[in-house]
């Protein structure tokens, strides 16, 4: 669910900045997912503003070119100009050089100071669609303003930017499913009033066109209101409209269609704009029709009824699937006049059941479905009503019709103090307890020493019992409010089993043999130079062996990287050289009088990766063949969040670090060569060595797989333009925060570092499996992850997105 800061502070004041505003939303229990920035204009017209243009001249070397000064401000600098239409005094919109430019077609591209056809140009002197507003490029804009030079053009074309509020809504939340519902939480986190928009000044204007109501069964339906509007003129709607929805990543329809959405996501009470003169007999019928009977819906589907599916009808029939989907022939067109406004409350349950059987989930379903506020209907319609004559024009043509027959009532709820304080765990003052209470607009009815009745209005659904009120209090006071005890405990209604262990080590074992490794035991006992001469092991951590056998079995093996090399050696001297080994193993230190002991699991792999045939060729192998056993690993044990360094230590050439967390996992790499030759190995070898207690410790069991999704995988491509000191762990760590649950996967098909790109910069070029599980993606949603990726790419790693 989206929500606009702008539109926020028009119900409740702050000044707080929007990620102020979303940690405390968080902390509430409505967990803001993200934040982003609308603009009305695509990249909010930075870098642009209004010059004047002092001279104009034709250019020396080209006829269909002019060389202008302009005055923008701070400083008068040269363009070259190409527009037949340009002259000196007039007012146009500037590009400044450094400032990027995204034109209604084609890519964005960055104004840079060059010389054209030798003339040197700091700017660009723009057209409609090189800014973004318009189709036109038949000359540049000429501005009638008084503006001064300089005044940045978002400024003139009253460039919108809004700061835009993702919210993970739970299914209990209905009433925070609206801009009103998210102030209400703030009204009580920040101890401020909240002001809803006055309609005291709406009126009848005559009764000309009175249509009647009737609700067969009133638990389907509880409240039903409308009105009509005579004379309407349909349109589009004002800029403002547009951005709110826009923001709201809705599309505008027409200015009456564009008030019902306002007004659902402004107040969370969704309505429905019936064309008048498509209602027969003047009377609209609430009720369920038989099954099987035909309906057209707005999307041109003709739909089997289920007979169980509420219907708003007049005397020929259905006219729209009441709170989920409107039908093709009663809806409002350009050519409608007249136009009868329904605000209702339904049955939750009768149009959860709609919904599912036809599959349809509209804003309107997801809110009824969940419980709306029966007192929210006829303010909702003359809100409703009074922008539309504001916008769209026309009188209100009739008095409202309002089915009211069993108003819903106050929730009465009696809470014991001492099972608040025992449930939050703390004692709170009475005071403050009230103070939130009624800043949630739970009101005290009664009050007591020791108890306290409540009455919770009907929007909040999910408040119906003793402990829901004590939750609210809670959430209001901030979880982080409350300490911990020094005793505190916990424990599990079931017993979860203890992870197998050797399991795990089986069947990484399985894995690593289905990959072509091969399994070594080796003895713990090693040589003392090897510690001596290696210059990363250190020999004070030697653990010595009293009674040795001989002195090359003197001391317990710090680490599995010689007693590996010796059975390579051993297999290398037979003329075995294309080797996969895996080992786990004990390694044993002394620091002090302490004896350490670990288990690791090492990996060693050398020569070819694949034999010479007739088929391919032989190839050596290389570092990402050994990294790429270590990812599958990692993914087997459902391991994530690993963290990459490079590392230049011995015992290797280069390497990467693995850590997670504040500890190291282990070492991936190429081992040096005065390293391999302690153990008479002289053949490249890579080498791995992970910390298996680590690994078992933060396995989270092994990796279960499901069924294929039914819903088809989207790839797009990327080419990002980064520093070298920029590694692909921390692309994938901005890809996969910005991507969501979306991004499946991320692959690197090209690296490029050359004389195309500038000195420092490297090029990869990067595909993105998008794929959703419960739906096909559709283009809308797969073009705003992509944007949320290259801003985050551009933002957190300072790339640059290569068209």
């Amino acid at each position: 669910m989206k929500i606009s800061v702008n539109r926020l502070k028009d119900f409740i004041h702050f000044e707080e900045s929007p990620e102020e505003i979303a940690a405390l939303l968080t902390g509430s229990g409505l967990e803001v997912e993200g934040i982003e920035v609308f603009e009305s204009i695509q990249g909010g017209l930075e870098g642009v503003v209004i010059g004047e243009v002092l001279t104009c001249e034709r250019h020396p070397n080209a006829d269909k070119l002019s060389l202008t000064t302009v005055d923008i401000g701070d400083q008068v600098v040269p363009i070259v100009c190409g527009a037949p239409n340009v002259a000196k005094g007039q007012k146009v919109v500037v590009a400044k050089e450094g400032c990027t430019l995204y034109p209604i077609s084609g890519e964005p591209f960055e104004i840079k100071k060059a010389k054209i056809r030798g003339e040197v140009s700091q700017g660009m002197i723009c057209a409609e669609d090189e800014i973004g507003i318009g189709e036109s490029h038949a000359g540049i804009m000429v501005l009638d303003t008084d503006l001064p030079n300089g005044t940045p053009a978002s400024a003139y074309f009253e460039v919108v930017s809004a700061s835009v509020l993702e919210i993970g809504l739970t299914p209990n939340r209905a009433d925070a499913a609206s801009h009103l519902g998210v102030a209400r939480d703030l009204k009580a986190l920040l101890k401020r009033d909240i002001c809803l928009p006055s309609v005291e000044d709406f009126k009848v204007d005559h009764q000309a066109r009175p249509i009647s109501v009737e609700v067969e069964n009133p638990a389907d339906c509880p409240r039903y209101a409308g009105l009509t509007i005579s004379n309407v003129k349909v349109g589009p709607s004002p800029a403002w409209l547009q951005n709110y929805l826009k923001a709201l990543d809705l599309d505008p329809i027409n200015n009456i269609v564009d008030i019902t959405n306002f007004i659902l996501h402004d107040l969370g009470q969704p309505l429905h704009a019936f064309d008048a003169d498509k209602i027969s007999g003047g009377k609209i019928i609430v009720k369920k029709l038989l099954k099987d009977s035909p309906f057209v819906t707005l999307d041109e589907k003709e739909r089997k009824l289920s007979g169980e599916e509420l219907m708003i009808c007049d005397q020929e029939g259905g006219l729209c699937i009441a709170g989920i989907f409107g039908g093709k022939g009663s809806g409002v067109s350009d050519n409608t006049s007249s136009i009868f406004l329904e605000s209702a409350c339904f049955s939750p349950d009768v149009i959860r059941k709609g919904s599912q059987f036809h599959g349809l989930k509209t804003d309107a379903s997801f809110r009824f479905e969940r419980g709306t506020d029966p007192n929210m209907p006829v303010y909702a319609l003359k809100r409703a009503a009074m922008l539309i004559k504001e916008i769209a024009g026309g009188e209100i043509s009739s008095e409202i019709v309002d089915l009211y027959p069993e108003p819903v009532q106050d929730r009465i709820i009696e809470v014991s103090y001492a099972h608040i304080n025992r449930l939050i765990g703390k004692v709170l003052p009475k005071a403050q307890i009230k103070e939130i209470l009624e800043g949630l607009e739970i009101n005290y009815v009664e009050e007591s020493e020791t108890h306290i009745k409540v009455a919770v209005k009907p929007y909040r659904v999910d408040v119906e019992r003793e402990a829901d009120v004590i939750e609210e209090i809670l959430r209001i006071y901030g979880f982080d409010n409350v300490e911990l005890s020094e005793n505190l405990q916990s424990d599990y209604l079931a017993e979860h089993p203890a992870k197998d262990l050797n399991k795990l080590q089986y069947r990484l074992s399985e894995l690593l043999t289905g990959l072509g490794y091969y399994e070594m035991i080796t003895n713990s006992l090693t040589k003392p130079n090897y510690a001596e001469q290696s210059g990363f092991l250190n020999p004070a951590n030697n653990v010595e062996i009293y009674n040795k056998l001989s002195e090359d079995l003197g001391v317990m093996r710090q680490s599995l990287i010689f007693s590996g090399l010796e059975v390579l050696s051993h297999n290398i001297n037979r003329r075995q050289k294309d080797l996969k080994f895996f080992e786990f193993g004990t390694v044993y230190s002394k620091e002090g009088d302490a004896y350490r002991e670990g288990r690791k699991l090492a990996l060693f792999l050398t020569g070819e990766k694949t034999a010479e045939s007739w088929v391919s060729p032989s190839k050596a192998v290389v570092f990402s063949d050994l990294y790429s056993v270590v990812e599958v690993i990692l993914d087997k044990l459902n391991i994530d969040q690993v963290q990459v360094e490079i590392l230049h230590d011995r015992p290797f050439d280069y390497a990467l670090k693995l850590t997670l967390g504040q500890k190291e996992l282990g070492r991936i790499g190429l081992i040096r060569e005065d390293t391999g030759k302690l153990a008479e190995v002289k053949q490249e070898v890579l080498f791995a060595e992970l910390d298996w207690d680590l690994l078992s410790k933060k396995a989270k069991g092994l990796k279960k797989y499901g069924e294929i999704s039914k819903f088809p995988e989207v790839r797009r491509d990327l080419s990002l333009v980064i520093d070298k000191a920029i590694n692909f762990d921390q692309i994938k760590k901005v890809a996969l925060k910005a991507g969501g649950k979306l991004l499946q996967r991320i692959g690197v098909f090209d690296v490029y570092q050359g004389d195309k790109i500038d000195a420092g910069k490297k090029a990869y070029a990067l595909s993105f499996y998008l794929q959703d599980s419960e739906q096909t993606l559709t283009d809308k949603v797969i073009d705003r992850t992509m944007d949320r990726l290259i801003q985050s790419f551009e933002n957190e790693v300072g790339a640059f997105i290569r068209k």
